[in-house]
């Protein structure tokens, strides 16, 4: 069978009998949006045109891959497995010119980075100015998104890069640590641990502990600053235990509501912008997380994997320790080897 890429191709094969990777974006878009004018509209296309060469596919292979009626489209069983290839064919197309394009210049093109929600919106206001400055022909795309949904898009190529606050667990991933990020305590302004300008970690009783709800990495990884072993009441969905963003919880605690752990880089200037907050140290120093650059192995594109940590090393604030050591295409050594639990 033979591939050919024609991006101005919108219809017709003409004289060439081969199939081309436009035929196999027509076949991805219908199989997901199930509705031939959306995926006309999605790949800026007319809805007759892709309606006849997906016709024309159908012919060629000599089977069904769309059941059509005038109230719906559904994929066939053999379809179903005709669109996985295509999927699994495309992002071999892209690999291919991502290389292509990484051996010319590989500062220049784009760029998919992924970050969890408890490190995208803290990092990126830094980060977006710099990288207009130091990468200006990277067109970057930011996908927020739970640390295990990330790494899966990481490993199959549906992602360039991502910022985690976990190590990778996939053997085809590896990691630029960036920075170690402190845990801070946040109590109601007017809690017994107000008065003090440290706080004992083991001094907080988990029934005031306010959490992230399931799913979230940091939500571990306070269970593992806290060194506490997931108690039931812990994974009882609540209003108090479960929830959804860290704004959320500093919202509570500024009502009175409990007792939450954060990363530094979540408070500007080492204060909270909800009031009736205090904001203290952690007194051992050693609550905290790793924030690491993650690539796949072998990316062609690793002097654009060296520039992202290098803007990073010089956007972090001084609550947070940037990783030591120069850059030379070797991950640096890490500053803390303590692993946390796993989050998705």
């Amino acid at each position: 069978m033979r591939i050919t890429k024609e991006s101005s191709h919108r219809g017709g094969y003409g004289g060439n009998s081969g199939m081309n990777t436009r035929d196999l974006e027509y076949l991805v878009a219908v199989a997901e949006e199930l509705h031939f004018g959306r995926a006309a509209e999605r790949c800026n296309a007319s809805q007759p045109a892709l309606s006849g060469q997906l016709r024309k596919l159908e012919d060629r292979l000599g089977v069904k891959v769309f059941e059509r009626t005038k109230r719906y489209v559904r994929v066939t069983a053999v379809g179903d497995r005709i669109v996985g290839r295509a999927r699994e064919i495309l992002r071999e197309v892209e690999e291919m010119e991502k290389i292509a394009a990484a051996h010319s210049d590989p500062l220049v093109g784009a760029c998919t980075l992924g970050m969890p929600p408890t490190v995208c919106p803290y990092l990126t206001p830094l980060l977006l100015p710099a990288l207009k400055q130091h990468l200006p022909e990277v067109g970057l795309e930011l996908i927020e998104d739970f640390t295990d949904h990330l790494e899966q898009q990481l490993a199959d190529g549906r992602l360039d890069l991502a910022i985690l606050a976990t190590a990778p667990t996939r053997a085809n991933l590896s990691e630029i640590v960036l920075y170690d990020e402190p845990f801070w305590v946040a109590v109601p302004d007017d809690h017994p641990l107000a008065r003090h300008s440290t706080v004992d970690i083991e001094r907080i009783d988990p029934e005031e502990l306010l959490l992230l709800s399931d799913g979230h990495c940091l939500r571990d990884q306070v269970f593992d600053a806290c060194r506490l072993n997931r108690p039931r009441a812990f994974d009882i969905p609540g209003p108090r235990t479960q929830k959804t963003s860290l704004s959320t919880i500093l919202a509570l605690v500024g009502s009175g509501d409990g007792i939450t752990l954060v990363p530094a880089m979540s408070l500007a200037g080492g204060r909270a912008a909800d009031t009736g907050i205090a904001i203290r140290r952690e007194r051992s120093g050693g609550a905290g997380r790793t924030i690491r650059l993650v690539h796949r192995k072998g990316y062609p594109r690793m002097a654009l994997v060296e520039k992202l940590a290098e803007t990073v090393a010089g956007i972090l604030p001084d609550t947070v320790r940037p990783a030591p050591g120069p850059r030379n295409g070797a991950p640096p050594e890490r500053s803390r080897r303590t692993t946390p639990r796993r989050g998705r």
